[in-house]
C-alpha cells in the first residue's frame, strides 16, 4: 500500500516524502557518530604555552580514532541518503 493523502474531496494525492523513518534515523546515528569524531580530535592545549606535548597532540586518539570515526560517520550519512524508504 503506497502512502497517500486524502484531500477534502476523497481524492488522494500521492506523498511526497524523500526520506522515510529510518532514513531520520541513519541521519542522527551519523550526526552523533560526526560529532564524536570532532570532539575526540579536539583539545591538545598545554597548560604551559612553552612545553609542547607530543604524546598529547600525536597520540592515537587524535590521529587515528577521531578520523576513522569521521569517515565512518559520513558513510553512514551516505548511507542513510541512499537507502530507499520501505513503502
Amino acid at each position: 500500500m503506497s502512502k497517500e493523502k486524502k484531500n477534502l474531496d476523497n481524492k488522494t494525492i500521492p506523498s511526497n516524502n524523500l526520506f522515510g523513518k529510518g532514513n531520520y534515523l541513519w541521519m542522527g546515528i551519523g550526526l552523533v557518530v560526526l560529532m564524536l569524531g570532532f570532539v575526540l580530535m579536539s583539545g591538545g592545549k598545554s597548560a604551559d604555552p612553552n612545553i609542547f606535548n607530543t604524546n598529547e597532540v600525536y597520540g592515537f586518539r587524535r590521529i587515528t580514532l577521531a578520523p576513522i570515526l569521521i569517515i565512518v560517520g559520513f558513510i553512514i550519512e551516505i548511507y542513510a541518503i541512499m537507502k530507499k524508504p520501505k513503502e
